[in-house]
C-alpha cells in the first residue's frame, strides 16, 4: 500500500478515492475507544486497499499510545512498515517502545540489537532505557545509561528523568538528589519534569522544606517557569502531608497559570480540592470546566463523580450522573461503575443492582469485569461466598475491555478458600476450583493445601488427589503432605 510522504498537505477532505475517506484515527475510533472496537476497525482497514498519508499514521500512533492502546498501535506500526513506510530513527524509537509494551522487554531488546548501527543513537538508546525503567529493571537501566555516557551520546534530561522515576518507583528516592547534581555538573538543563521528580523524591523522605527550596531554586533559575503540573505536584505533596492550607494556595497558583484552560488541569484541581475535603471548591471548578468545555468529555464526568463519591456527596454524584446520562453520546461503563461502587459501599445493594440492570436494559451496556469486582467485594464483606463465586465466574467470562483476561487477586482466592475451609464446604471449594481453572492460569499450591484441609475437616476421602496434584505439578509442604495421606490412600 502506497503512503504519502511528509511535506504534503495535511488535509484529507480532497484526496482521491484511492485513499481512506476519513482520517485514519477517526476511522479507528468510529465505534468508540474500547480496544475491542479499535482492533476490529484496524483489521478492516488493514484488509482494505485504501491508502493513507504517513503523517496520519504517526498522528494515529500518538493517539493510540496516549490512550494506552499499545497492541493496536504496535500492529499498525508493524503493518505500515511491511507495506513500505520508511521509518525514521525517531519512528524506530517509538516502535521499540511499542514492541516492549505489546511483546515484552526481550522482544524490545532483540529489536534494538537488530537495528542498523546508524540508528543506534540517543533516541533508540533512550527508548530502551525507558523500557527498562518501566519494567523496574534497575541494573539494566543503570548499565545502559553508563553505556550511553561512554558512547558520548547526546544526552538530554529525558534519560535522567527516566532513571530518577525508576528510583522513586523502586523505593530509592534518596538516590535522586545525586542524579540532579550530576545533571547540573554535566550542564544538562533540568526541565519541569526533572524538578517535579526531585520534589516527589524529597517528599518521599518527608523533606517538605526541601520541596519548598526546590520551588524557590526553580523560580530563581528562570529558565524553566513553573507550569500547572509543577503546582499540581506541589499541592499533591502538601495534601499527602496533611498541609491542606498550603495545598490550596498551590492550587490557586495552578488556576492562575491555567489561562489556556487545559482540561487535565481542571480535572487535577477537582481531584485535589476533593482530597482537601473542600466540596465548595470542587463544585466551583466543575462549573468553570463546564463553561470552558460545553461538550464535556466522559472522563471529566467520571473524575467529578469519583470526587463527589469520596466526599460522601452521593446526591451530588447522582445528579451529575443523570446530567451525563441524559446527554452522553457514548455510554461509558466506567461512569456507571463509579455510582454502582458508591451504592455498594454504603450498603445499598438493590440500588447498585438496579443501576447495573438498567444500564444493560436501556443502553445495552453490559457489566464489565470491574462491575463484577464491585459486587464481588460487597458479597465478600457480607460473607455471601456463593454469590461472590458467581461474580468471579462472571468476571472471568467477561474479561477486560482491552481483550486481556481477568483473574481474581491472590487475596480474594485466599479469602474464599478460607471460607470454604471454615465452613467445611468441600463441594463449594471444588466448584470454586473449577471456576479458577477457566483463567487457564496455574493454581497456587496454597489453593490445593486449603482444599486438602477442607477434605480432612469434613472427613471425606478424595482418591484421585495425588493424581490431580501431579497433573498440576504441585509440590505440597511437609504438613500438607501428611494431611494428604488422610484423604488419599493411593
Amino acid at each position: 500500500m502506497a503512503l504519502q510522504p511528509f511535506g504534503r498537505t495535511k488535509s484529507v477532505s480532497k484526496r482521491s478515492k484511492k485513499y481512506l475517506e476519513e482520517a485514519l484515527y477517526r476511522r479507528l475510533f468510529r465505534d468508540g475507544s474500547a480496544e475491542v472496537s479499535i482492533r476490529q476497525q484496524l483489521n478492516q482497514f488493514l484488509k482494505s486497499s485504501k491508502r493513507v498519508y504517513k503523517w496520519e499514521v504517526g498522528d494515529t500512533l500518538k493517539k493510540l499510545r496516549g490512550r494506552g492502546l499499545y497492541y493496536p498501535a504496535f500492529k499498525l506500526s508493524e503493518a505500515m512498515a511491511d507495506r513500505g513506510m520508511n521509518r525514521t530513527v525517531s519512528d524506530q524509537a517509538i516502535h521499540l517502545d511499542l514492541v516492549a509494551k505489546a511483546k515484552g522487554i526481550t522482544a524490545a531488546e532483540n529489536y534494538f540489537i537488530n537495528l542498523p548501527e546508524a540508528s543506534k543513537n540517543h533516541l533508540s538508546y533512550g527508548a530502551l532505557l525507558n523500557c527498562y525503567c518501566k519494567e523496574l529493571m534497575v541494573e539494566e537501566a543503570e548499565g545502559l545509561l553508563e553505556k550511553m555516557k561512554e558512547l558520548n551520546l547526546e544526552l538530554s534530561s529525558m534519560p535522567y528523568n527516566s532513571i530518577m522515576t525508576l528510583y522513586t518507583r523502586t523505593g530509592q528516592p534518596e538516590k535522586v538528589p545525586a542524579i540532579i547534581q550530576e545533571m547540573k555538573s554535566s550542564h544538562i538543563m533540568l526541565d519541569s519534569f526533572s524538578y517535579n521528580i526531585w520534589m516527589r523524591a524529597l517528599a518521599a523522605t518527608s523533606d517538605t522544606s526541601g520541596v519548598e527550596r526546590v520551588v524557590e531554586e526553580m523560580k530563581r533559575d528562570g529558565r524553566v517557569a513553573p507550569d500547572w503540573t509543577t503546582y499540581s505536584n506541589i499541592a499533591s505533596i502538601y495534601v499527602d502531608a496533611g498541609l491542606f492550607e498550603k495545598a490550596e494556595k498551590a492550587l490557586k497558583e495552578l488556576e492562575k497559570i491555567n489561562a489556556r484552560k487545559n482540561l487535565s488541569a481542571y480535572q487535577i484541581l477537582i481531584t485535589l480540592y476533593g482530597r482537601t475535603g473542600n466540596l465548595l471548591e470542587v463544585y466551583r471548578v466543575w462549573r468553570s470546566l463546564r463553561l470552558a468545555f460545553p461538550k464535556t468529555a466522559n472522563i471529566s464526568y467520571l473524575n467529578m463523580i469519583q470526587a463527589l463519591v469520596k466526599l460522601k456527596d452521593l446526591p451530588g454524584a447522582e445528579k451529575c450522573f443523570k446530567e451525563w446520562e441524559s446527554g452522553c453520546t457514548t455510554y461509558d461503563m466506567r461512569i456507571v461503575n463509579a455510582l454502582i461502587g458508591a451504592y455498594a459501599k454504603e450498603g445499598s445493594l438493590e440500588k447498585a443492582k438496579d443501576l447495573r440492570d438498567r444500564a444493560r436494559r436501556t443502553r445495552g451496556a453490559k457489566p464489565n469485569a470491574k462491575t463484577w469486582e464491585i459486587f464481588l467485594d460487597y458479597y465478600l464483606q457480607n460473607g455471601d461466598v456463593k454469590l461472590a463465586a458467581e461474580c468471579v465466574d462472571n468476571a472471568i467470562s467477561t474479561g477486560r475491555g482491552d481483550g486481556r483476561k481477568w483473574v481474581p487477586s491472590p487475596e480474594t482466592v485466599r479469602t474464599m478458600m478460607g471460607h470454604f475451609e471454615q465452613q467445611k464446604d468441600v463441594d463449594g471449594a471444588e466448584g470454586f476450583l473449577e471456576i479458577l481453572k477457566k483463567t487457564e492460569d496455574p493454581l497456587e499450591v496454597t489453593v490445593f493445601e486449603s482444599l486438602i484441609r477442607t477434605y480432612v475437616a469434613v472427613g471425606r476421602k478424595e482418591p484421585t488427589m495425588r493424581r490431580r496434584l501431579k497433573m498440576e505439578n504441585v509440590e505440597l509442604s511437609e504438613v500438607a503432605t501428611k494431611l494428604l495421606d488422610k484423604i488419599c490412600d493411593e
